[in-house]
């Protein structure tokens, strides 16, 4: 909160907030002062308290800046920072501590630097990518959390040092229809906007029927995913297995149950600290990562004492007390020995 007139006139107004009418705070050392309309009483404390600081800092004020406007930037992008941080009290304030003659960015102007040094970035991939004989794309569709289609397009080349380079083309807003039409012209787009039309050898995607259709049209060699392809050939050995797709079903309930019940979660944490264990959540299935069917049985075999005592205290019957007793009580002799044996790695 500064006053746009004042903090225009007066070079204070970086080293102090105005939090009431008539009271500001120092950014230095917090301390409050009486605020009459003018600074003479903000001079006077910020030459006893802090002059050397200022001193030092109109010396080399000029060469720091742009210094360490970039590495606000670089935290930024790196961390995956909002733009709204150089508008938190505490943030400012630590700020302020280690460089009391940094000024910080308003938030529309960090957002310029950010967006200014996208540019940069993609000006020089682009450079790069002119000089490059051939290259290969890999693209897939996605869905964020808040349900909002992407198609993100990655290339791979071979660099001057005759190492693998990757560069990120775009990850696209996707809301049209994932019609193999409409996610070709966007490939066709994103491939002349960086000028590698001619220079695509292979492109590597999902078994999507879109997807495939995709590539057809665009004329392009094909190759599928390995990892999509090995997830569908365990889905498809699980759902062939005896005995294992009930096991699966119940378990998958059995996580559920705990991970959407803040009473179940509760009680689950307890039983583990009463018994001297670690605290460990259970892990639930995923479709598309065929390895985390074996870290779900496997998380559930390890703390199959833990969860049997939770259930037993929470009184439901909400998995049936047979199954429950079979592998939360018997140790897990019900489960097939070849659940027991997978070895799986990565995530």
């Amino acid at each position: 909160m500064e006053p746009a007139r004042k903090r225009g006139r007066s070079d204070m107004w970086e080293h102090f907030n105005l939090i009431t009418p008539d009271k500001v705070r120092c950014l230095v050392c917090s301390a409050e002062l009486k605020y009459h309309g003018n600074t003479s009483s903000m001079i006077r404390h910020f030459t006893a308290k802090h002059g050397a600081a200022v001193n030092q800092g109109n010396t080399n004020q000029v060469d720091r800046k742009p210094k360490l406007d970039e590495a606000l930037v670089n935290m930024v992008v790196k961390d995956s920072q909002p733009f709204s941080i150089v508008d938190d009290c505490g943030f400012k304030e630590f700020v302020a501590l280690l460089d009391p003659t940094y000024t910080l960015p308003s938030r529309r102007a960090l957002k310029n630097m950010v967006l200014q040094r996208y540019e940069e970035e993609k000006t020089k991939a682009k450079a790069v990518m002119q000089r490059v004989e051939a290259v290969s794309l890999t693209a897939d569709m996605w869905t964020s959390i808040n349900m909002d289609a992407y198609l993100a397009v990655t290339c791979h080349y071979v660099d001057d040092s005759v190492k693998l380079a990757t560069v990120l083309l775009g990850v696209l807003p996707f809301p049209e229809v994932h019609t193999a039409v409409n996610i070709t012209a966007a490939m066709r787009s994103l491939m002349e906007e960086w000028g590698i039309e001619g220079k695509v050898t292979l492109i590597v995607t999902d078994a999507g029927s879109n997807m495939l259709a995709s590539v057809r049209d665009s004329k392009l060699r094909h190759a599928l995913c390995f990892a999509h392809s090995l997830n569908l050939v365990v889905k498809k050995s699980l759902d062939v297995t005896p005995g294992l797709e009930d096991l699966r079903t119940r378990a998958r309930k059995v996580v559920t149950f705990f991970k959407t019940s803040t009473t179940a979660k509760e009680k689950l944490r307890e039983v583990q600290e009463q018994m001297k264990r670690p605290v460990m959540k259970l892990i639930q299935e995923v479709d598309t990562r065929w390895n985390s069917t074996f870290l779900m049985l496997q998380r559930l075999f390890k703390e199959r004492q833990s969860v049997g005592a939770a259930v037993a205290m929470l009184k439901t019957d909400t998995f049936g007390t047979n199954w429950t007793e079979m592998l939360l009580k018997q140790g897990g002799q019900g489960m097939p020995q070849q659940t027991l044996q997978w070895r799986c790695s990565g995530t």
